[in-house]
Order: structure tokens, then C-alpha cells, then sequence
């Protein structure tokens, strides 16, 4: 499923460097923290890899 919005994408992008161990999970925040807790790494690359251009900033 790929993400609605751009800040959506990049709370994924987030969520998924502190799954796969590259950034500390104590610097997320919001929305990438509940991310990181709730979904799988499958499900945060379907998120994070969504192209940019023709997203909104934010879900509407």
C-alpha cells in the first residue's frame, strides 16, 4: 500500500532506518514511532519507497 502523503512516506522512511538498525529508536517521534511498533519492515518499505511527486504534504 503506498503512502498518502509525503510526511507519510518520510515517517516511513524513519520508522524503517530504525528497524533495519541504522538510526536509535529513541530518536523517533509521532507518527514514525507508531510505525516502528505496529507494522513490519515489508510494510514500512511499501511506504517508504512510494514516489513523492503528486503527494500532498499532508493527508488531507
Amino acid at each position: 500500500m503506498p503512502a498518502k502523503s509525503k510526511a507519510q512516506q518520510k515517517a516511513a522512511g524513519a520508522a524503517l532506518s530504525a528497524k533495519r538498525g541504522d538510526t536509535n529508536k529513541s530518536e523517533l517521534k509521532g507518527a514514525s514511532k507508531g510505525m516502528y511498533e505496529s507494522m513490519s519492515e515489508k510494510q514500512l518499505e511499501e511506504f517508504a519507497e512510494t514516489k513523492r511527486k503528486g503527494l500532498p504534504e499532508k493527508k488531507g
